[in-house]
């Protein structure tokens, strides 16, 4: 605790706790403690007498930003005419929040900067008078065919300007935490100073019902991420009314950022409320108004606001001053007010901090918007609308330039006095922002030695799970990019067997390891560093995939490739944080995802919904994943390989991979000579039989297909062949694409006989590629929902157990 400069005062106040617990008992003395410790008085965290010199030309950066809103709201209007919607509000509510983060505090070398994807718009007007976009760019805004731009911040469709997707509700802030734990990880384990990295996320109110959006904010305080500063945008409306009518959520939210341990930094009321704040009866009752009348306020007039918030107070001002102070003067609309809340946040140092800011939604688009609950449906301001938006912002607008049926664009020249300024505002502070910049830096390739072992195969049995760890161990040894893998793990490391990497490549911790492990004795004892190169991130899938996506991204966010694989219980992928996966993927992330103890039948136990019988069904939907579902331990290590190649070699691409292993332990057999290519680009011939019939066999289920190949021979004299599919998906992709005749075809060019398809997966899984098999097809599967009970008997169950699958084809030779 800092330094005590009163300590009479001190003694005073622990007197009076000890008397109201003594009293009134502790529970009492323990309200008061947690009242105070969560909430302070609905005013300014910094007052108007202590806000710091304003460092800017304010006359021109009120000029820049009347033009950045007027070309939001042209460029929403125009496109609304096609019907493409769009969102006017919000942005105009949160306008100089950007405005005074992009002329003094975003730096353009050095900071992350989360932008709230409603406001988009603005962030396009500001690129336009900085000359990084065009009006045809402008015009074709939610026109991505024609080369227009996208809706909202989506970096896979602009890769150089927009480094983060933010729209669905609540990943932005969980990501901006864990980017700015990143930032520190790298730090902390010597891959790049990121000490002067500042990572900004803009939020709305409303987005903070989200679960995922206060999810991790106890571990941006328990690692002390002063490098992170959340804005909330409290202009007290959600989608379609108040966040919060009965209530009060700048209270709401201060207790939780004061409870989880962040700075809070309040900028609610403007300037010319100075006069009315001294009124202590007048700051309670603004404490106690809900929310939902506040938002009746700032629409109402002057009349109605004296008799429903000043009744009974002496009030120096007329109607329509009142009208104007509670109807719109807000911190959020203020310049200096802004400023003061965000120099403030910088100085704060051990904890991250929130900036809770007041608005009004739709500042500045009239009256039928401002306020109002359903403005953010408003997609298009009419001609009478955008006059008085003129008049009211002081743009040169004539009047013939709003007769006809579109407003125009508005741009001061290049060589204007704003341009100028907005140019030389950027330049100091290190470039534009958003900016996102890859420089080609392809990573060295292992050699074969890490993936020999695989290729060796092994008599003792070893589950794919197990040989998959086996295999990054040994790459985590490599001299020039061992250093440069992200081991995640949701807790579960000793499940899937990687204790192991405890007491060499250690558990990150900013703290080091303060305690004496429990198992410090072990050989595999629990070791945490400061420079630990493993993230346990505790159960939290969707942290894990906060931190894989920071990973995964920081060859273009920091310039530093990193090689992260996250490992995880294959049902809590796909199914519990798909969202966040197709986030990485317009993120342009790349990375392994590893789905652990994959499949319907090889887990057993667990049943139901935990049994993963469809993750390989859903991973086939997004184009930036690679899905494989690898049967031996060669193939995991053939398949890794090339990953690393495609991902980090001399034409990386943007994609990454998901591989499904298996922690049911089998013996391993050696890698036959000449499959590497059929294991990359989905099936080979495993085992020829005979090729009566032809069963394709994907993960675990290869050994029930071997299996039935030998009863078939054995009982029935039928000789049957077994093929390897590695990735059902990648078949069908190709074949999809295929200019001549699909990879498919051509692996199974000169064989006959019916195809009988067995895996792990839901039918649907192997039924991808039906179109492309020109013979009899039966695919087997594990529809439905999973059961608890041994393998054997699930696999009899769902009808894919050796015996099951000999007789489907029986009946297929048959037939």
């Amino acid at each position: 605790m800092e330094k005590d400069l009163d300590p009479q005062e001190t003694a005073e106040w622990l007197e009076s706790l000890e008397a109201v617990r003594r009293a009134a008992g502790p529970d009492r003395a323990d309200y008061l403690l947690r009242r105070l410790a969560t909430s302070t008085r609905y005013l300014n965290t910094v007052p108007t007498a202590e806000e710091p010199a304003y460092p800017g030309d304010l006359e021109l950066e009120e000029r820049v930003a009347a033009y950045d809103r007027w070309n939001a709201a042209v460029m929403v209007s125009r496109g609304s005419k096609l019907g493409l919607g769009g969102h006017l509000a919000t942005y105009a509510s949160a306008a100089w929040l950007y405005e005074v983060g992009f002329n003094h505090f975003f730096h353009g070398t050095d900071d992350q900067v989360f932008f709230q994807g409603h406001a988009s718009p603005g962030v396009y007007a500001r690129a336009f008078l900085e000359g990084r976009l065009s009006e045809e760019q402008l015009d074709l805004f939610r026109r991505e065919t024609q080369g227009g731009l996208p809706s909202y911040p989506h970096p896979r469709a602009m890769p150089g300007f927009w480094q983060f997707p933010t729209v669905s509700m609540g990943i932005g802030p969980l990501n901006a935490v864990y980017q700015a734990r990143f930032n520190r990880y790298l730090h902390n384990r010597g891959i790049k100073d990121t000490s002067h990295s500042h990572v900004w996320a803009f939020l709305g109110d409303g987005e903070m019902d989200e679960p995922e959006s206060t999810a991790a904010l106890t571990l941006a305080a328990r690692e002390g991420l002063d490098n992170l500063t959340f804005v909330i945008n409290c202009n007290l409306q959600r989608l379609d009314g108040p966040v919060r009518g009965n209530t009060r959520i700048v209270q709401e939210l201060e207790s939780v950022f004061r409870g989880a341990g962040w700075h809070v930094v309040k900028a609610l009321w403007g300037a010319e409320w100075d006069g009315l704040l001294g009124s202590d009866e007048l700051v309670a009752r603004l404490g106690e108004v809900p929310d939902g009348q506040f938002q009746t306020f700032a629409a109402a007039d002057g009349a109605y606001i004296r008799q429903h918030l000043f009744q009974g107070l002496d009030v120096p001002y007329s109607d329509d001053d009142l009208r104007r102070i509670v109807g719109g003067s807000r911190a959020g609309h203020e310049p200096r007010k802004v400023y003061a809340a965000y120099h403030r946040a910088l100085q704060n140092r051990g904890a991250p901090t929130v900036v809770l800011v007041q608005t009004v939604k739709g500042w500045t688009l009239g009256a039928g918007v401002e306020a109002r609950n359903a403005n953010h449906q408003m997609k298009k301001l009419t001609l009478d609308e955008f006059r008085v938006m003129r008049d009211r912002l002081g743009l040169p607008v004539p009047n013939s330039a709003l007769a006809g049926e579109l407003p125009p664009y508005l741009h001061p020249g290049p060589g204007s006095a704003e341009a100028e300024y907005v140019a030389e505002r950027r330049r100091e502070l290190g470039g534009p922002v958003p900016r996102r910049t890859v420089a080609a830096r392809p990573l060295p390739q292992p050699g074969e030695r890490p993936f020999a072992a695989l290729a060796k195969g092994s008599t003792q049995p070893i589950a794919t799970t197990m040989a998959f760890v086996r295999l990054v161990k040994d790459l985590m040894k490599e001299p020039e990019t061992g250093r440069r893998w992200v081991p995640i793990v949701p807790d579960e490391a000793r499940t899937f067997g990687m204790e192991s990497l405890f007491p060499t490549a250690k558990i990150y911790s900013p703290l080091g390891q303060r305690y004496e492990s429990v198992d410090r004795e072990l050989l595999l004892a629990y070791k945490e560093a400061v420079d630990g190169q493993i993230l346990i991130e505790g159960i939290t899938e969707a942290g894990s995939m906060a931190s894989f996506t920071a990973a995964a991204t920081s060859y273009a966010t920091h310039g530093e490739p990193m090689v992260p694989f996250y490992i995880f219980y294959s049902m809590f992928g796909w199914q519990r944080t798909g969202d966040q996966m197709w986030a990485l993927a317009d993120q342009l992330g790349r990375g392994f995802l590893v789905g652990a103890t994959a499949g319907r039948t090889t887990m057993t136990g667990e049943g139901l919904q935990h049994a993963d019988g469809h993750s390989q069904l859903l991973a086939s939907a997004n184009p930036a994943c690679l899905a494989y579902d690898p049967a031996f331990a060669y193939e995991v290590g053939v398949i890794v390989r090339d990953g690393l190649r495609r991902m980090y070699g001399e034409a990386a691409e943007d994609v990454f991979y998901y591989l499904t292993v298996y922690n049911e332990p089998l013996p391993q057999p050696a890698m036959p000579e000449g499959v590497e290519e059929g294991i990359v680009k989905g099936i080979y011939r495993y085992s020829a039989g005979g090729g009566a019939a032809h069963l394709l066999a994907s993960g675990t289920a290869i050994h029930w297909a071997l299996e039935a190949q030998r009863l078939l021979a054995e009982e029935y004299g039928l000789g049957v062949d077994v093929w390897s599919v590695t990735s059902w998906s990648e078949l069908r992709r190709e074949a999809m694409s295929a200019t001549g005749v699909p990879y498919l075809r051509q692996a199974l060019a000169g064989t006959e006989g019916p195809v009988i398809a067995v895996s792990d997966w839901m039918r649907a899984v192997p039924d991808q590629i039906r179109p492309w098999i020109d013979r009899p097809w039966t695919s087997l599967g594990t529809d439905g929902f999973g059961l608890s009970d041994t393998r054997e008997a699930v696999r009899r169950h769902f009808g894919v157990d050796p015996r099951s699958i000999a007789d489907a084809v029986l009946k297929a030779v048959e037939e």
